[in-house]
């Protein structure tokens, strides 16, 4: 791991872990696959307090939209997404570990699915091939990015006009938050509102569905 491009990327807490990991990958997960890990990362457990239905539904995606899973780990939104936006949409599956994007894959070939891409991200930009985006959607990712305004900038530029951002994440202003020990890693509302803003969104709606996140949805402007 390069000291210098993630200095404050400590704990792997959440299951969007490969967004926060640069090369070698081994310096963060102990040097295990992504398939070995992915066993971690979808625990029953994990996945059933992540309520993936509901926050789905949340987003309110249309029929047709062209989605960008940001930090996609084993695809566990990416899926229900790609099902909520039909055969005439779009998902696109972006990880900067490139051993997720062949289960992502599988998954999606299980599940009879060919709307789902994946992408082969940068730590500051997702390298989306397209800048007709509807939505995009940050899981527990955000405060795992060192360069916050430059990613959402950059990710602004893929975005089609009216496109909106979903952010789902710890709220350093809630109790609870497993990040409370590293203040590097707090974020909250108020944050990513400066940060949206000078990129062009604005916040539209706000799910109230998680005690310790919150849950935002902001549309470019």
């Amino acid at each position: 791991m390069s000291a210098s491009r993630w200095p404050r990327l400590v704990a792997l807490p959440s299951i969007l872990v490969a967004l926060i990991v640069a090369s070698p990958l081994s310096a963060q997960i102990g040097g295990r696959p992504a398939e070995e890990w992915a066993v971690t990362l979808e625990s029953g457990r994990r996945l059933e307090s992540l309520d993936i239905d509901n926050v789905v539904a949340a987003v309110q995606l249309e029929p047709g939209e062209v989605v960008a899973d940001i930090g996609a780990g084993t695809g566990i939104f990416s899926v229900p997404m790609a099902k909520a936006v039909g055969p005439d949409g779009v998902v696109i599956s972006v990880e900067i570990d490139p051993g997720f994007l062949p289960i992502i894959q599988q998954k999606a070939d299980e599940q009879g699915l060919s709307n789902i891409s994946t992408v082969l991200g940068e730590f500051d930009d997702p390298r989306l091939p397209r800048k007709d985006v509807d939505v995009a959607f940050f899981h527990d990712v955000l405060h795992h990015v060192e360069h916050r305004q430059q990613y959402i900038e950059a990710l602004a530029k893929y975005m089609a006009p009216g496109g909106r951002i979903v952010v789902v994440d710890y709220d350093k202003n809630k109790p609870g938050n497993p990040h409370a020990n590293q203040p590097e890693l707090l974020i909250g509302p108020e944050d990513v509102r400066q940060w949206m803003a000078a990129a062009g969104f604005e916040p539209t709606r706000e799910v109230h569905m998680f005690e310790e996140k919150f849950f935002v949805i902001y549309t470019k402007r």
